[in-house]
C-alpha cells in the first residue's frame, strides 16, 4: 500500500483514506497530504519531505493537499519533491496512474472550477475506531485571515443519497460512530438540485440509518446552525453532545475585521440555547490570538469568551499571516505579544478542561474504545479504563478520577 503522511484536519484524514483506494499499491511512492491553515502547518510538511528523502533517497515523493494547491511553486522548487498534485486531482485514479518520470512535476488546475466532491467508496479507516464521511468541500466565505478557500475552492455538497449510502457501508463494516466532515459543514446543501440544509440531512441520516449508534459533527459555524439541527440535537441522543465551533475571536470589531458573520452575543446566545436543548453538551472552539489591530482590551474579550460560552476543548492559535489574504496586509501585533496572548488562551483552555474533567468523577459513561487503551465518551473526553477492550467496541465505565487530560475509570 502507498505510504501517505497526513497533516491537518479530519477532512484530510478522510481524503487520505480515499487516496489509498485510488492510488493502489505503489511501493515506490510516498504522498504528503499537506495543510495550509497556518504557516507552521506548511513548514511541517516541508520538514517531513526533507526527512523522508534523507531516510530513503530512492523513494519518490508526491505532495498534495491545501498547501500544495496554494503554494505549488514552492513545493515544485523543492529538489526532494517529484510530483505536486492539486486538490482537484488527488482523488482521481487517472492522476496517479499517469505520474511517471516523463509526465511532468506539476499536476494541478484551477480549484475554483471544481464542481463536485464525488469520492471512491471507503469501507475501512486504518487504525481508527470511527468512520469519516465527507459531505461538503470548499467555502464561499472569505474570512480575511483564511487561505483555505483558495486551496479547496467554492462550496459544494455531496448528495444526501450518497452520504447515506456511505454511512450504511461503514456501519455494515462495523463502525459504531460516524463523523461528518467538510470545510464549512453548516454551508451544506444550497447547491444541490433539491436544496437541503445540514439539519435536515442529519435528521434524515438518523432516521434512515437506525443501526448507527453515534453520529458526530466536526467543526461548525454556529451562526449557520438551522432549526432542524437544533431539533436533532434536542431529540436524538445518537447525535453526540459535542460541537466544535468556529468562533475565532470574542471582540466585535476584530470579528468584523476578520469578516466573520457573527458577533460576540451570537456566540454566547448559541451556546446557551444549545445547552438548554441538550444539558450535557460540551463545546470546542477555535480562537486566534493577536489578530492584526487587536489590543489588550480586545484580546481580553476573547479570553472571557471561554467562560461565557463554556468552552471545554479550546484550540488556540497565534495569528499566522498567510500571503495573499487581506489580514496579511493589516497592521500587525508584535510577534512576542502574539505568542504571549496565545499562551494565555491555552492556559485558560487548560483550566476549563481541568474543571470539566473534575466534574466527570463519579459519572457512569459509555465509551467507544480506540487504540492505545483509551475510549471516548459521547462528549469526546478521553477515558482510560482499568481493563483493555477491542478498538471499536463500547464499554460502560464509572469515572474514578483523572490523570492529565485523561479520565481514569472502572469497567462495569
Amino acid at each position: 500500500m502507498t505510504e501517505i503522511v497526513t497533516f491537518g484536519c479530519r477532512l484530510n484524514i478522510h481524503e487520505s483514506e480515499a487516496m489509498k483506494t485510488v492510488i493502489g499499491s505503489r511501493d515506490d511512492l510516498t504522498v504528503i497530504n499537506s495543510c495550509a491553515v497556518t504557516a507552521e502547518a506548511a513548514r511541517q510538511a516541508r520538514q517531513a519531505i526533507r526527512r523522508l528523502k534523507r531516510e530513503n533517497p530512492q523513494r519518490r515523493i508526491a505532495v498534495t493537499g491545501c498547501a500544495a494547491q496554494t503554494d505549488a511553486d514552492r513545493f515544485t522548487a523543492m529538489p526532494e519533491v517529484d510530483f505536486v498534485v492539486g486538490n482537484a486531482e488527488k482523488l482521481k485514479a487517472r492522476t496517479w496512474a499517469s505520474l511517471t518520470e516523463t509526465s511532468g512535476k506539476l499536476v494541478t488546475s484551477d480549484i475554483m472550477a471544481a464542481y463536485d466532491i464525488a469520492l471512491p467508496e471507503i469501507e475501512r479507516f486504518e487504525g481508527r475506531a470511527r468512520g469519516f464521511v465527507q459531505i461538503q468541500n470548499g467555502c464561499d466565505h472569505r474570512c480575511t485571515f483564511c487561505i483555505i478557500p483558495f486551496g479547496r475552492g467554492n462550496s459544494r455538497s455531496l448528495p444526501p443519497e450518497m452520504v447515506i449510502a456511505q454511512i450504511r457501508r461503514l456501519v455494515e463494516a462495523g463502525y459504531k460512530e460516524i463523523v461528518l466532515t467538510g470545510v464549512d459543514l453548516t454551508s451544506y446543501g444550497p447547491d444541490l438540485p433539491d436544496p437541503l440544509p445540514l439539519g435536515s440531512l442529519v435528521r434524515r441520516i438518523l432516521r434512515e440509518v437506525p443501526d448507527l449508534p453515534r453520529l458526530r459533527l466536526s467543526s461548525i459555524d454556529s451562526i449557520e446552525a438551522d432549526a432542524d439541527l437544533m431539533r436533532a440535537l434536542a431529540e436524538d441522543d445518537r447525535l453526540m453532545p459535542h460541537l466544535h465551533l468556529s468562533l475565532q475571536a470574542g471582540d466585535d470589531l476584530i470579528l468584523k475585521r476578520m469578516k466573520r458573520r457573527h458577533l460576540r452575543r451570537d456566540a454566547i446566545r448559541f451556546c446557551a440555547e444549545a445547552r438548554r436543548l441538550r444539558p450535557d453538551i460540551v463545546f470546542g472552539a477555535d480562537l486566534i490570538a493577536g489578530f492584526p489591530t487587536e489590543d489588550e482590551a480586545m484580546f481580553t474579550r476573547s479570553l472571557d469568551l471561554i467562560e461565557e460560552c463554556g468552552i471545554t476543548y479550546l484550540h488556540a492559535f497565534p495569528f499566522s499571516p498567510r500571503p495573499g489574504t487581506p489580514a496579511a496586509r493589516m497592521p500587525p501585533v508584535d510577534g512576542a505579544e502574539v505568542k504571549r496572548r496565545a499562551a494565555r488562551l491555552r492556559d485558560a483552555g487548560d483550566r476549563a478542561m481541568a474543571r470539566f474533567l473534575a466534574s466527570e468523577t463519579g459519572e457512569i459513561r459509555e465509551i467507544l474504545m480506540e487504540r492505545g487503551g483509551i475510549g471516548r465518551t459521547a462528549q469526546f473526553a478521553a477515558v482510560r479504563p482499568d481493563r483493555p477492550a477491542a478498538p471499536g467496541s463500547f464499554m460502560r465505565v464509572r469515572v474514578e478520577g483523572q490523570q492529565g487530560r485523561e479520565l481514569l475509570a472502572t469497567a462495569l
